[in-house]
């Protein structure tokens, strides 16, 4: 059983509490859902063992290919706990961060702070966002390891909240201990994907490259933006990269709010040029939580992303933890297929003014030019690794890409990618003509192409990845 066929935009739900039921796991996915997420910043290994095997096992059920994300943690930067309970903190109030006081002792004055080295990349005047940007910091003075500030922005606070720096500077690392061992984890169950929080710089996506390479993980790579240092690397970030997440929870407490809407159009347009996927995520459809109906605000904000192009667009607690995970699923596609249907002419009109050097994507983007100018019905990509759909789908065409492969790794890493569905198929002869017909006589089957539709397949002349040298247009037969 396929996608809706109706949706190019994929969606990309974290598990959690609310879908540990199997029942609700499976309303979930019948609801449309092509990728879950999940998220080791919440719950043990043996938690996210069984939740991934839970999905495998629906999958099979559904015969779909379901993907699987794996997001780390990352260098989450938090104060530590208070004694009584929350506080507030009043506007001119002094309040101390210190990384030496005991994780369990704040009160109204100071507070622990996980961060060891925190003293060490602030310094006076610098502004400290907590709570996500609720509260506002500056800094006052640094005495080893207490810093001393001045509350610019009161609020209610509470234990383990992060602490942003206005601007970024803060120099964790993207990978601590606990990532490292999630992320050997999260490979030896063969996740499709792995997200690195936190990136710096195309240098700290590398590393996880090798450390995935290291575990023998084949595992899409995804860069989530969500520190301003990200913006000033953001080319060898994406070099690095087969995704990216624009998280734009952390990344617009950083940046700040005006910023944030044009830096999530530029970042959507620099990976597509690149043929990466890029996926929108944080607070789509927060009111989803608990209300039953989505804001006008938020099919606004989801409308949006999938017209900027955004491969995927994700939720977050509205499925993990919300009261209608399937609901707020459901509300989701109809966003997506709508604003689909409202977009403008195909964006292709750059890329076809380029000079390639790659074969295979001289094929897909003569394929694409072709598709359009004979008002083809599909698209048919026999794929070894996914890269030509990938390409192809950078174009945003409206016309259905089936990529067909009998890797099933393959077909998991396609499912967050627009416009692109993946198949299970296995030709029976490589070297003659049978390929194509056969790709034809199971779409037909499955109802995706008719007598009298035109499609175009491409197909390389040899097996294995980036072999694709070939395109052929086929009308379809009774």
């Amino acid at each position: 059983m396929q996608n809706d066929p109706r949706r190019h935009t994929r969606i990309l739900a974290t598990l959690g509490p609310a879908t540990d039921d199997p029942d609700a796991l499976m309303a979930l996915l019948r609801a449309g859902v092509d990728a879950v997420r999940i998220n080791y910043s919440h719950g043990t290994q043996d938690d996210q063992a069984r939740r991934i095997a839970q999905v495998r096992e629906a999958a099979a059920e559904l015969q779909r290919d379901i993907g699987i994300l794996a997001d780390l943690q990352g260098p989450k930067i938090r104060v530590e706990r208070f004694r009584d309970g929350p506080v507030t903190l009043e506007r001119g109030a002094r309040f101390v961060l210190d990384t030496a006081h005991p994780a369990d002792a704040g009160d109204v004055t100071i507070v622990g702070c996980a961060y060891r080295d925190l003293p060490d990349d602030v310094a006076p005047g610098d502004a400290l966002l907590l709570n996500d940007g609720a509260i506002r910091l500056t800094v006052t003075r640094v005495d080893g390891t207490r810093i001393e500030t001045e509350v610019v922005i009161g609020g209610v606070l509470s234990d383990r909240k992060g602490i942003n720096k206005a601007g970024g500077g803060l120099s964790a690392a993207a990978l601590t201990d606990k990532d490292l061992a999630d992320l050997a984890h999260a490979a030896a169950l063969e996740v499709d994907f792995v997200a690195v929080s936190f990136p710096r710089n195309g240098e700290d996506m590398r590393e996880a490259r090798k450390l995935l390479d290291a575990a023998g993980s084949r595992a899409a790579l995804v860069a989530k933006i969500e520190r301003a240092e990200a913006l000033l690397a953001l080319d060898s970030i994406i070099e690095a990269s087969d995704a990216l997440m624009i998280a734009r929870g952390d990344l617009g407490v950083e940046i700040g709010d005006a910023e944030l809407p044009g830096w999530q159009k530029r970042i959507t347009r620099a990976a597509r040029e690149d043929n990466r996927m890029v996926i929108t995520a944080t607070q789509m459809m927060e009111s989803m939580i608990t209300s039953p109906i989505p804001t006008r605000a938020e099919v606004l904000d989801v409308a949006n992303a999938v017209m900027d192009g955004t491969d995927a667009v994700m939720l977050s607690a509205e499925t993990a933890a919300g009261k209608h995970p399937a609901r707020v699923v459901e509300a989701m596609a109809r966003v997506c297929r709508g604003a689909e249907a409202a977009m403008p002419e195909p964006r292709n009109r750059e890329r076809m003014s380029r000079h390639f050097v790659r074969t295979d994507e001289a094929i897909a983007m003569a394929t694409i030019w072709t598709a359009q100018h004979m008002n083809a019905q599909a698209i048919v990509a026999l794929t070894e690794s996914g890269a030509t759909a990938l390409m192809m789908s950078r174009s945003d065409t409206g016309i259905p890409i089936f990529a067909l492969t009998q890797h099933e790794a393959t077909r998991r890493r396609m499912t967050l990618c627009r416009g692109v569905y993946p198949l299970a198929f296995t030709p029976t002869d490589l070297e003659s003509i049978k390929p194509a017909q056969e790709a034809v006589d199971m779409l037909k089957a499955l109802g995706s192409l008719r007598a009298g539709d035109r499609a175009l397949i491409t197909k390389g002349d040899f097996d294995g990845p980036g072999g694709t040298n070939t395109m052929k247009i086929v009308s379809v037969e009774d």
